[in-house]
């Protein structure tokens, strides 16, 4: 790595990041079927029809997954529960899944981790799928229900807690694109539920807030947005792309209001007084997380609105296809201040690449992850120089796992797992990472 803690402020916290469906294994402590159970039971929707039943039995492993994390020097494990764990038809508890997340906080403590949890990366139980899922506006309050029940039963231990990981995959990615569970193709329902997830974020601030509890933010995948070419017909469509993956959640939350190129195409499909809804939305958070991946070049297209298409990129690009862009992490940081948050402590709390990692001789060498890292480091540092208050950086992943609709072939983890045994082998840039956080200079 081209850096170590020591080139970060003292008070810097280094983490990294799962959750739960992708690596606990659902099959196990009476856990309920979620909506992705059944998007991947839909032939044609996953790689080879893979699903998160074992996942990397995490449920059993996470004793010998949270040493991997304490032996690296990370002060954070940034995980998530799981809804239809903890309530499997989505209103009822479940001690065994309560139980879980009991041992698993104890065991973060007992190792000096401190638990930074997620709510909500988009296990949602099937009964409540059932009931029209995030398209219903009664969501929120199910949501606020369920939070009340896990952190009645964690709360009092967590370090940090968001209630709902990156809202445009929950919203548009899986109602508009379709590409995720519930698998819909849907402008009304996509329109909805960019409305819901960001009612049910601020329920669930609300909530905890109630139940005492504080350090509580918002975590949003941001995606920069650049113009294909010089048209102003293309500064126009990525000026689109940007308010509807960036600014119509960060905007909602913290503004208190949504784009106006936005709302010109879905204001017809919001749910009636939506604009009431500000109130809960923007409940007041103490810090706002960014995951940061790639960037996208926008054209214009002639399909209905957004009436918009992604170009080839020439920048180098990782497993997954998308472009390696460290500046756009940098420049997010900057703009998010500057237009959303002010004074406010950003982290980036996921930010990492896939690769065809392979075994060798028993060793996985992951020579462009740890470029990859410590690229975007570098400009965290930038930010930092230039006033912009980051409080720390979380990696994705700690383990290969279930890459949702790309099932288990796309590897993101400082630590290889081999799906057949389940056996764990740190990567060379666990290795680099746990040099880069011990150094003691």
């Amino acid at each position: 790595m081209q850096f170590q803690r020591s080139d970060f402020p003292e008070d810097f916290l280094f983490g990294v990041a799962t959750s739960s469906y992708q690596i606990e294994g659902h099959g196990f402590g009476g856990a309920g079927r979620t909506h992705w159970d059944d998007f991947a039971a839909t032939p044609g929707n996953v790689v080879r029809a893979e699903h998160g039943a074992r996942a990397c039995d995490h449920y059993h492993r996470y004793e010998e997954d949270l040493d991997l994390v304490q032996a690296a020097g990370f002060d954070c494990y940034r995980f998530s529960t799981s809804w239809a764990r903890v309530m499997p038809d989505g209103k009822t508890p479940n001690q065994e899944g309560l139980d879980f997340y009991d041992r698993l906080t104890d065991a973060m403590l007992e190792r000096g981790i401190k638990p930074c949890a997620t709510l909500y990366h988009w296990e949602l139980p099937s009964p409540l799928a059932d009931l029209g899922g995030w398209r219903n506006g009664d969501i929120a309050k199910w949501f606020g229900d369920y939070t009340e029940t896990i952190m009645g039963r964690v709360g009092d231990r967590m370090y940090s807690v968001a209630p709902i990981n990156e809202p445009w995959c929950v919203a548009w990615l899986s109602h508009f694109l379709g590409h995720h569970a519930p698998g819909l193709r849907d402008i009304r329902a996509a329109t909805r539920a960019m409305h819901h997830v960001l009612l049910a974020h601020g329920t669930a601030i609300q909530t905890m807030r109630g139940l005492g509890m504080s350090n509580l933010g918002g975590v949003f995948n941001l995606e920069w947005a650049s113009p294909a070419d010089d048209s102003p017909e293309a500064a126009e469509k990525a000026a689109l792309y940007d308010s509807i993956y960036n600014r119509w959640f960060l905007g909602g939350v913290f503004n208190g209001e949504y784009p106006a190129n936005v709302l010109a195409g879905v204001e017809q499909h919001m749910p009636q007084g939506w604009q009431d809804d500000f109130a809960t939305i923007t409940a007041p958070v103490d810090w706002c997380g960014l995951n940061y991946y790639t960037r996208k070049l926008i054209k214009p297209d002639n399909t209905p609105w957004p009436s918009l298409d992604e170009a080839e990129g020439p920048l180098p690009k990782t497993f997954m296809d998308w472009e390696i862009y460290p500046d756009g992490l940098y420049k997010f940081l900057k703009r998010t201040k500057e237009d959303y948050t002010g004074d406010l402590p950003l982290f980036v709390t996921e930010n990492g690449m896939a690769a065809p990692d392979k075994l060798t001789n028993g060793a996985c060498e992951d020579p462009d992850r740890i470029a990859f890292l410590s690229a975007h480091a570098a400009q965290i540092q930038k930010a930092i120089a230039q006033g912009v208050p980051v409080g720390g950086y979380y990696m994705w992943s700690l383990l290969d796992n279930y890459e949702w609709a790309l099932g288990y072939e796309k590897r993101f983890g400082l630590v290889h797992v081999d799906f057949e045994t389940l056996e764990r082998t740190p990567k060379s840039s666990y290795h680099a990472l746990k040099g880069a956080l011990r150094a003691l200079t």
